[in-house]
């Protein structure tokens, strides 16, 4: 699914759109040793409405975040294809539409033993229709609809009980703590899948979206053992790889000027790419022209293809959109200077009187320090 795909479903994943239908929801608490403690299986319309409108919720942020970030599409390895594959087992569920208690049963058993999950938690799963809008070349919607897309949605929400700290107890006349054992669910999930993915306006069987709230520490369990899947490079992985590539090829040749220019000109592939469905990546190719324009020497580029398919193995390239900094950090062990992306070019490295020395050009005299207005002379 890319971008305005996903935006499509999120923004239809409502009551109020005439298109889309949450049809039952299957909710379970298991507790921290995999005790499943209560189950429940209604039809959504026979929910209490301030109860099902938190379901809802909590389904409809399995679509919230970043295409590449925060959710991640994965299509099954051929095993996972077997009976006792996932990809079987999430379609046999789909296809009850969540009514066939045999299949259910086989996807929350395959759920509950592969997670591995540190707390008590609520899982919560939707079936869901969708009527697909007719879209012309223009990428416009009319408000007929010829076909329907039907998926599962599930959302781990993590069980904990509150802290409500102190309390005026009004019998004992006295400020007490309060001890509170109440298990609450939380309404935003830290993980959650969309089972058959939507894609070229039609369900595709063969492939799984992963959502993860912390992209920087996906739920692996999630993606290799619940859903059978190979995981790939997380965001903060991209991110590190990237600079690992950048750390072995242009070494020494590694100045402020090289880096901040890099970061530019990922940003404009970035911006440009706006407007265009599948998030663009960068290569070794696309690297190589980058770092070219940057100054790095022919002599360093050389090494690049190498060093690249060993640190980022077979993949097509790494999500332009995950190496992008927001702004420059400069640090010492004793100093850390924050710079907009904007002020990039106003600092500079000099060496002054034999001494490194950071160099800021002032628009204006005036500085704040710690709060106070000064000037430098």
């Amino acid at each position: 699914m890319n971008k305005k795909e996903v935006a499509e479903i999120k923004k239809n994943f409502t009551d109020s759109s005439g298109f889309f239908t949450l049809n039952h929801i299957l909710s379970v608490y298991v507790d921290p040793q995999k005790n499943v403690r209560c189950k429940d299986n209604k039809l959504y319309a026979l929910i209490p409405e301030d109860e099902g409108a938190v379901m809802l919720e909590s389904l409809k942020k399995v679509l919230s975040g970043r295409v590449g970030k925060n959710l991640t599409e994965y299509g099954f390895p051929r095993e996972e294809y077997d009976e006792d594959g996932a990809q079987n087992i999430l379609y046999a569920a789909m296809k009850g539409k969540l009514e066939d208690e045999a299949a259910n049963d086989k996807l929350l058993t395959r759920i509950i033993n592969n997670m591995e999950y540190e707390m008590g938690y609520t899982l919560i799963i939707g079936y869901c229709s969708y009527s697909i809008m007719t879209k012309d070349k223009n990428d416009e919607s009319y408000d007929d609809a010829a076909d329907e897309y039907n998926f599962i949605v599930a959302a781990v929400c993590p069980v904990c009980t509150g802290d409500d700290g102190l309390m005026f107890d009004g019998e004992a006349n006295a400020i007490v703590k309060k001890a509170n054992t109440d298990l609450i669910i939380s309404r935003v999930p830290t993980d959650g899948f969309l089972y058959p993915v939507f894609s070229d306006r039609a369900p595709d069987v063969n492939n799984v979206m992963y959502y993860t709230k912390t992209p920087k520490k996906p739920n692996i369990s999630v993606v290799e053992d619940v859903l059978g899947c190979d995981f790939v490079m997380s965001f903060q992985r991209e991110k590190e790889t990237f600079q690992q590539v950048l750390t072995d090829v242009v070494a020494d040749e590694l100045s402020y000027t090289v880096i901040t220019q890099v970061n530019e000109a990922i940003r404009d592939i970035v911006n440009n790419s706006k407007n265009e469905t599948e998030l663009p990546l960068i290569d070794d190719n696309k690297l190589h022209n980058i770092l070219f324009d940057a100054g790095v020497s022919s002599e360093k580029l050389d090494a690049l293809p190498a060093v690249f398919k060993e640190k980022v193995g077979e993949a097509d390239g790494l999500t332009a959109e995950n190496l992008v900094e927001n702004k420059v950090v400069l640090s010492t062990p004793e100093i850390t200077i924050n710079i907009s992306r904007d002020a990039a070019e106003k600092v500079r490295t000099s060496v002054i009187g034999g001494r490194r020395c950071l160099v800021i050009d002032l628009d204006d005299p005036s500085i704040s320090v710690n709060g106070l207005t000064t000037t430098v002379e």
